[in-house]
């Protein structure tokens, strides 16, 4: 099997990690895999660099000074892996066989980065390459980076692009937790997620894969992040499964929307369960929600809007708080849902605009970290489904 592993810097904080990173590598090595590894820089090593620049500096001179983390882990780790009588060999931008390449504009350049990391693929059977993460090589030669969470988009890149079976993160938690194990009490490892779910906690604050990285996922490329104390890199954690792909989808039937107004509904604790436990027990499906400082919008199944009407108004009636309830029917959804959509700057305009400029009135739309819901009558939903494919 052909293996991915990157190591996080707290994984490689001391002397001891690194004996244990290479520990786990050598282990893999002699069971008969290949092992290709991408090394962070150690412990906090990046960030206090960058804090000791002071100074004005331009963006070459600041590279070549953030390298020296990871520059240093890659020579580290390579001669813990020699000590074990490893075959290992560390590269770095500027090395004959370095292979991530970016392009004028700071893009990586897949096609020669392709190229390249089929070539280091090539050895593996005799070597393992210890690949600096986060870090590039421009079309000068000089030093450019993967931005935030670099090292992570090394590994999945470098997994995708070399046709490895796995990619494994070895970091300092156990893998995905069902909630921050310093904050709530309980918390366990979630065996498998689903990279839509992962990519949207990442961007609302899991700090587990970096959302870059997620992109370069596919389906068959396995990525699982477990913990470094583990010390097996072929078992264990949390398996990241599936991968992002581009979808316009129009809902097929037509939805109702019932707003309910209130006095400053945001500020008063307990306004939305009431409202939503109350469709909820006359089993009525809410496909979205909307809310401002004196509404909730709910968007439910148009067949449901007269009952659900009746028993929203029955909460207007119970709670001072409250004073009406609308229906505004048939409404439609046009979906947008793909992983590079984070990635894109003023991609919510691009959807937009050409709406606005086919006089389509949006009511409502609705963003996550990687899906974008336009809400339009349901007159427009054939235009809006077509002008919204164009652009995907």
């Amino acid at each position: 099997m052909r293996v991915v592993a990157k190591f996080g810097g707290t994984s490689l904080g001391s002397g001891d990690r690194i004996n244990r990173a290479a520990d786990s590598v050598a282990a893999a090595v002699e069971d008969g895999h290949e092992i290709a590894v991408v090394a962070s820089a150690m412990g906090s090593t990046t960030d206090e660099l960058l804090d000791e620049i002071t100074f004005e500096t331009d963006d070459a001179d600041r590279a070549q000074i953030v390298s020296m983390g990871e520059r240093t882990s890659v020579r580290m780790l390579k001669a813990a892996l020699s000590a074990r009588g490893i075959d290992a060999t560390f590269l770095e931008p500027g090395s004959e066989e370095w292979p991530i390449i970016t392009d004028e504009y700071g893009e990586v350049d897949v096609e020669e980065t392709q190229r390249r990391a089929k070539e280091v693929a090539a050895e593996m059977d005799g070597t393992v390459p210890v690949i600096t993460g986060f870090l590039a090589e421009g079309p000068d030669g000089s030093i450019t980076t993967l931005g935030r969470g670099g090292s992570d988009t090394t590994a999945v890149m470098m997994g995708k692009y070399m046709d490895a079976d796995e990619v494994v993160i070895v970091t300092d938690v156990e893998g995905v937790m069902t909630g921050d194990p310093n904050v709530v009490e309980g918390a366990r490892n979630v065996g498998e997620i689903s990279v839509d779910e992962l990519r949207n906690l990442s961007f609302r604050g899991a700090e587990v894969v970096a959302p870059s990285a997620l992109s370069y996922k596919d389906g068959g490329l396995d990525v699982r992040v477990v913990h470094y104390q583990h010390g097996d890199l072929l078992s264990g954690g949390t398996s990241i499964e599936g991968e992002f792909k581009n979808l316009v989808d129009l809902r097929e039937r037509p939805l109702a929307c019932l707003t309910v107004a209130g006095r400053a509904i945001r500020n008063q604790p307990g306004i939305f369960n009431h409202l939503s436990d109350s469709l909820a027990e006359s089993e009525i499906n809410i496909d979205a929600v909307a809310s401002g400082m004196d509404t909730v919008t709910f968007y439910i199944d148009e067949e449901e809007a007269e009952r659900a009407e009746n028993i929203l108004h029955r909460e207007v009636i119970a709670r001072d708080e409250l004073s009406s309830v609308t229906v505004d029917s048939p409404v439609a959804v046009v979906r947008v849902t793909g992983g590079e959509l984070p990635n894109q700057p003023g991609i919510i305009s691009e959807i937009v605009n050409p709406l606005a400029e086919a006089r389509i009135q949006l009511n409502d739309i609705i963003t996550s970290a990687t899906s974008v819901a336009l809400f339009v009558d349901w007159d427009d939903r054939e235009e809006t489904l077509e002008l919204t494919q164009d652009l995907f």
